[in-house]
């Protein structure tokens, strides 16, 4: 991968998250985490991988948010990053998060049970 697609990525990770930040609403809809951003090499769409901490219900909403104002949040980061085309967004629930998490909760549930040399 290019050096400049890489920088791309970082800073359309980093201005999505901004915009996230500031337009969707914590308390309806969680708090909505950007993880990741990956580009078509022609700039023309993006994949943001999304973590949403919260109820279930919570993350339902804030994922019912996320696509309900893709064209806003585009909009807003066209406004923000200047390229020469800006991505359309597809938005990816990531459960990375949730999964390593789980990794941790085994390992330490094995520690306990292991009998003691």
């Amino acid at each position: 991968m290019s050096l400049r697609l890489q920088r791309v990525r970082e800073l359309l990770k980093r201005e999505i998250g901004e915009v996230i930040r500031r337009e969707i609403p914590v308390g309806s809809c969680g708090l909505i985490s950007v993880n990741e951003v990956e580009v078509a090499s022609d700039l023309h769409s993006a994949t943001v991988y999304v973590s949403i901490f919260g109820s279930a219900e919570q993350q339902k909403q804030g994922f019912s948010a996320l696509n309900a104002n893709r064209k806003r949040l585009q909009s807003l980061l066209a406004q923000a990053v200047i390229l020469k085309y800006t991505p359309q967004l597809r938005f990816v629930t990531d459960s990375s998060l949730e999964r390593g998490d789980r990794v941790l909760r085994i390992l330490k549930d094995l520690e306990k049970t292991e009998p003691p040399e």
